[in-house]
Formats: structure tokens, C-alpha cells, sequence
């Protein structure tokens, strides 16, 4: 019986594996076919998932359904490798049938565009292959990731600095104000539990991201203890809400927290995008005087996922002393450098990647002038959107846009007649999600849809690309009658 070891080019026995000169092609040649593949891969990439992906003539997506999309990937992993031409088609159809974010008529979530500076540090950061928990192995990002959270401790206008990380996505972060909220207020919960505290409640907005709940069911409150209950230590405000993009007055919060001595928390991972504008900063007056800050450099800011960042005023090492574990294997204190750049254990993770550079390589290529104007367009857009709809029959916004979330409905031709009224509210309530098929099944476009309290379903449009017109914004009106006029 021969034993085998795959290489890239397919088998390899161990006798040849023993005697490389007897059998198998050498490092060198594995290499040169590893770069072959790479270039082939990078050229479909930018031919189909960045040149093709961005043109506005193309579609925003191939739908098919999930037991289509089976019949037409071979998804089957199997024990011996397949052909590099099956390999490279494998791309090819993966970035045929995903939704193509970049698009300029993609306004389906809180991220869209393709920035190409953040697309590049993204390939730097997967060829490193790195990891962020000690400066000896993540030198570079290491630092870049310390001054860019300077520099945005700096727009939310804490002077004297602060702490903070990256970690995967707004959701973590909030989490981890409530975690550190909480060490704060009793220490001896990180190593007694439940039992070194009384009852504890969250309190947040109805408005408020769902990951709050969800971090008070990880950690142990329980999600009825968000809103309602016995001894509040925690108050989260937010900045730029998912749906409406309404931003709570955290001027007239944090004078609450501060004669309670309670923590503030900011989730401003929608609207935190705002700092960068002298224009529209006022969205968050008064956030240099709250405890910490979740940002999501991913959305308006246009970063690749996931580039998130919470951010600490406190400066006593207090996300060091929540968090770590003293993992001796990793931590040592008797290093030859500065063991104070070894930010590991300020995570709950181990392994962290280091997505700071994807927006500080951003950054230092446009500068934060440009930033600016990106922001401030957006915005300009949205009330651009907002004109229109209320010029155009069958439009209806749901609420005055506040940021660059723009909400409404679509009456078609044949509700516009019915008075207000409980039945007119729920034939509408059909209109959107009827639409929205249409639409993903053309692959014309891509907006989202919801319903808000007894509201019923609206479109949800989010301007954020650059690469975002006028033209793009009459088209989507122009599309949505066309799609819906019959309903």
C-alpha cells in the first residue's frame, strides 16, 4: 500500500516525499505554480469582482434560488484535489453568484462602494497572515493600529487619549462596553461570577442595536434586564440608528451618567462616520464625554469588512485588567522590547486580525479632506432622495432623514385612492416585499425593506458610495414603480 501527502499539484507518495530527487517536482517549482495560480486569480478578480462588479450596465446580483445555486456550484469536497482550471472556474462562478456590494445600485445594508486603498491592505493582510496579539508578530500593524485609534480618539475629542482595539464587528464591541462597564463597577465579577453582584440592568433605547440584548444574554443579565429592573450601571446611547439613522441627544445622557456615576457607552458604528465632517459632527454633541465608543470604519467610511473599532477614554488599563488571562506562552514579561505593545490580552480573542490597516492605508491615501467630502456628499444625496420622493406620486417618506438613511413607501396606482386605514395599511404592508422579489430576481438593484413598530413594511435606502449619482437615485424610483405599478 502506497501512503500519499497532497502538495499543490496533487499526490505526492512518502517514498518521494523522503527522496524528493527520486520523485516529486522541488519547493521551487511548487512555488512557481502557487504564483501562476495567484495571477490567475487576481486577474479574475479584478476583471469580475472589481472592474465587472462596479459597472453600473451590469447587474447587482444573478439570483437563484438555494437548491439552483446547489445544482449549478459543485460544491462537493472530495479526497484528492481537483485541476487548477476547476479551481480558478470555482472563483469565477463564486463571484458570479454573490451580490456585488460595490455596485453604485447597491443600497441594501449599512456598507456599499468598493474603496480600492482598503481592497489592497485587505490582500496585504490575508498574504502576511498575521496575527495582532504581540508586537513580535505584527510589528507593522501592531503600531498602524495604535495610531489610528490616537488619531480617532482625537475626532471624538478626547484630548488626553485613551485605550482601545479592533475586533470583528460592531456587535463585539458593544459587547465589550458592557463588559468592561461591568468589571468596573464590580471587579470581583471576573473571577466570582453572578455571585459578586447584584441584580444589573442595561438601559438603552427601543431604537437601540440588537447586540445589546445579545450581550446581556452572553454575559449573564439576561435580555429582560435591558430595559427594565433593579441596578442600572450601564447606558447605551446611539449614534446614526440602523433603520432610521436617528441619533440619541448624548449632550443631555451623559449629564444623567455623570450625577449617577453610570457608564456611557456610544454605538456610533453607523453614524460615527459623521466626526470626520465639520458640517455634520453635531450629530454627536457631546460624545467626548462618554466612557467608549463602537465605530464600524466599514460602513459609512467605506472600509472592508470588518474594520471595527471600540474605543476606551479610560487610561488605567482598565480593558488590560478585564480581559486578560497572562497566557505565559505569549506574554512574557522578560522580552528584549517594550512588552507594552503586546495588546493581546486586552482581547477576549487570541488570534486577532490586524484590521486597522484596511482604513489607515485609506487614509493615508486620500487624506481626511476627502473623507470629509465623501460623508458630506452622501449625505447630500440622501436629501436629494428625500426631494424627489416627495415630488413624485406614490412616494411617501416615512420620516425626515437625519443622516443618510432615507425611508418610504411606494403606493401603487391602485391603493393611492383608499382613505388612511387599517386595511390600507395592510394591503401596503404586501407592497414592498412583493418588490423586493422583483427586483433581486432582475438583479437591477438592491435596497432592503422593514416594518417599524406599527408601521408597515418601507424601503430603507442607505447612500454611502462615491460612486453614487443623481442618475443612480432617480433610477431606483424609476425601477420601483416599474416594478411595482401593477401591485
Amino acid at each position: 500500500m502506497n501512503l500519499y501527502v497532497i502538495n499543490f499539484k496533487g499526490q505526492t507518495t512518502v517514498e518521494e516525499l523522503m527522496n524528493p530527487e527520486k520523485g516529486s517536482p522541488g519547493a521551487a517549482e511548487d512555488m512557481e505554480a502557487a504564483e501562476s495560480f495567484i495571477q490567475q486569480a487576481m486577474e479574475i478578480i479584478l476583471q469580475e469582482a472589481v472592474k465587472k462588479a462596479t459597472n453600473v450596465k451590469e447587474k447587482v446580483c444573478e439570483w437563484r434560488s438555494p437548491e439552483q445555486l446547489k445544482e449549478l456550484l459543485d460544491l462537493e469536497l472530495k479526497d484528492t484535489g481537483e485541476s487548477e482550471s476547476k479551481i480558478l472556474q470555482c472563483c469565477r462562478d463564486t463571484i458570479r453568484y454573490s451580490v456585488k456590494t460595490g455596485h453604485p445600485r447597491f443600497f441594501n445594508q449599512l456598507f456599499a462602494g468598493m474603496e480600492p486603498h482598503s481592497m489592497v491592505a485587505s490582500f496585504i493582510t490575508e498574504a502576511i497572515k498575521t496575527s495582532l496579539y504581540t508586537y513580535e508578530m505584527a510589528p507593522v500593524f501592531t503600531l498602524i493600529e495604535d495610531a489610528l485609534l490616537k488619531t480617532m480618539m482625537k475626532l471624538i475629542g478626547w484630548e488626553e487619549g485613551g485605550d482601545g482595539l479592533f475586533n470583528p464587528g460592531g456587535s463585539m464591541s458593544n459587547m465589550y462596553a458592557v463588559n468592561l462597564a461591568r468589571y468596573r463597577y464590580c471587579p470581583d465579577f471576573k473571577e466570582i461570577g453572578i455571585y459578586a453582584s447584584p441584580r444589573l440592568v442595561m438601559l438603552t433605547s427601543q431604537e437601540g442595536h440588537y447586540s445589546l440584548a445579545k450581550a446581556a444574554a452572553l454575559l449573564g443579565f439576561g435580555t429582560k434586564n435591558v430595559y427594565v429592573g433593579a441596578v442600572p450601571f450601564f447606558v447605551n446611547a446611539t449614534a446614526g440608528t440602523t433603520v432610521l439613522g436617528a441619533f440619541d441627544p448624548i449632550d443631555e445622557i451623559a449629564d444623567i451618567c455623570e450625577k449617577h456615576n453610570l457608564w456611557l457607552h456610544v454605538d456610533a458604528c453607523w453614524g460615527g462616520g459623521a466626526l470626520v465632517s465639520k458640517k455634520h459632527r453635531h450629530l454627536l454633541k457631546g460624545i467626548q464625554r462618554v466612557n467608549s465608543v463602537a465605530w464600524n470604519l466599514h460602513k459609512m467610511l467605506m472600509a472592508t469588512l470588518q474594520c471595527s473599532a471600540f474605543l476606551v477614554r479610560d487610561k488605567s488599563c482598565l480593558l488590560q485588567r478585564c480581559h486578560c488571562a497572562g497566557a505565559s506562552y505569549l506574554f512574557q514579561q522578560d522580552k528584549f522590547y517594550d512588552v507594552s505593545y503586546d495588546t493581546g490580552d486586552k482581547s477576549v480573542q487570541c488570534s486577532r486580525k490586524p484590521d486597522a490597516f484596511k482604513f489607515w492605508l485609506v487614509w493615508k491615501a486620500v487624506g481626511t479632506r476627502e473623507l470629509e467630502y465623501r460623508v458630506d456628499r452622501a449625505l447630500a444625496l440622501a436629501r436629494y432622495l428625500a426631494q424627489e420622493i416627495k415630488k413624485r406620486e406614490g412616494f411617501r417618506l416615512v420620516i425626515e432623514p437625519e443622516f443618510a438613511n432615507v425611508c418610504f413607501w411606494y403606493i401603487p396606482p391602485s391603493l393611492r385612492n383608499l382613505p388612511e386605514s387599517p386595511e390600507l395599511w395592510k394591503k401596503l404592508h404586501t407592497v414592498a416585499p412583493a418588490v423586493k422579489e422583483r427586483m433581486m430576481k432582475s438583479g437591477s438593484m438592491m435596497i432592503g425593506y422593514q416594518k417599524h413598530g406599527v408601521k408597515p413594511n418601507f424601503f430603507r435606502m442607505v447612500v454611502i458610495s462615491p460612486q453614487v449619482s443623481r442618475q443612480d437615485l432617480d433610477f431606483v424610483l424609476d425601477e420601483i414603480h416599474s416594478l411595482g405599478k401593477d401591485l
